[in-house]
């Protein structure tokens, strides 16, 4: 499932995109982002899924290109393909929501075929094939385990792959280590992660009323950051820095189940990881002070959220 973090990268992104687009937004239309930017999540683990199937696969379409051949050798004709028939493969491949998700994105589209052959071809050379097809049966465990190398050593492992993976995906950065372990996930026990819904309802409702409450209120949250800033230029501020402070505010006075210490310290490592060197500490002084204020006014309404399980 996705993250309140990365939940909170794609709203900061969304506001941001928002910010600087020339005119008013229509109706609808900052939602409309803000499901684009989680789109790009499913539409990466959705492909990633699918490259990892098509190595495993490869070993049919390299048996009959070789079976083709004018004068084919007899190692020719007799390639192996236990591989193409790997149990969690197939189980991988009959996910009704992998399926679902497959044709809808279309991956094939942007598929790089000649490295998916290259990464096959390292895979034949590699002990770890040698191993598995030396036997013909079909033990869970083994079945996996080739599977879980072609994932972590030929894929994740190959800085060509990856920067394949980076040309066609803005989002490797934001999502590459969540995707990569929902796929691991997935590989340890089929069925458990729906592609179809990658988000619960209650973190798609805190997505949309995280964006809403942020662009609604902009002016009151801005009024309440700006007496903060002391001697710095609120034209000056980073414009991903207000947009986190003003989403670490909105937090603290509409978002009554979270607590402020994880609202603070989740914004200090957004602005560590997607601001300037010095924005983790500046977002930690502003939030901490602003948080400091309206406890001692009494305006931090949170519940009890140690009972919320």
């Amino acid at each position: 499932m996705i993250s309140r973090r990365n939940i909170r990268v794609k709203v900061m992104q969304s506001i941001y995109t928002i910010t600087t687009l020339d005119g008013d937004t229509k109706p609808g239309e900052p939602q409309k982002i803000l499901q684009q930017h989680l789109d790009q999540t499913l539409s990466l683990l959705t492909y990633l899924t699918w490259f990892l199937t098509e190595v495993s696969r490869y070993a049919e379409t390299d048996a009959h290109q070789r079976a083709s051949k004018h004068l084919p050798s007899e190692k020719d004709l007799n390639v192996n393909t236990k591989i193409a028939g790997n149990e969690l493969l197939w189980k991988i491949l009959e996910d009704e929501s992998v399926k679902k998700q497959v044709a809808a994105f279309r991956p094939e589209g942007i598929a790089d075929r000649e490295l998916i052959r290259k990464i096959y071809q390292q895979l034949t050379e590699s002990a770890e094939y040698r191993q598995y097809i030396s036997h013909n049966s079909r033990e869970k465990n083994e079945e996996k385990k080739i599977i879980e190398y072609i994932l972590n050593d030929l894929l994740l492992a190959n800085e060509v792959f990856l920067s394949h993976i980076e040309e066609n995906f803005s989002n490797w950065d934001d999502d590459g280590e969540m995707v990569v372990q929902l796929l691991v996930t997935f590989l340890q026990k089929p069925g458990s992660v729906n592609y179809n819904q990658l988000m619960s309802t209650e973190k798609a409702q805190f997505a949309k009323n995280l964006l809403q409450t942020v662009l609604e209120k902009d002016k009151h949250l801005e009024e309440m950051i700006i007496p903060k800033l002391k001697n710095w230029d609120p034209e000056r501020i980073a414009l991903l820095d207000m947009i986190m402070m003003k989403m670490g505010v909105a937090e603290f006075l509409y978002f009554e189940t979270i607590p402020p210490k994880v609202t603070i310290n989740e914004y200090i490592d957004l602005a560590k990881d997607y601001s300037t060197q010095q924005s983790g500490q500046f977002v930690n002084g502003i939030l901490d002070n602003i948080h400091k204020e309206l406890v001692q006014e009494g305006r931090m309404h949170k519940v009890d959220y140690k009972k919320q399980g």
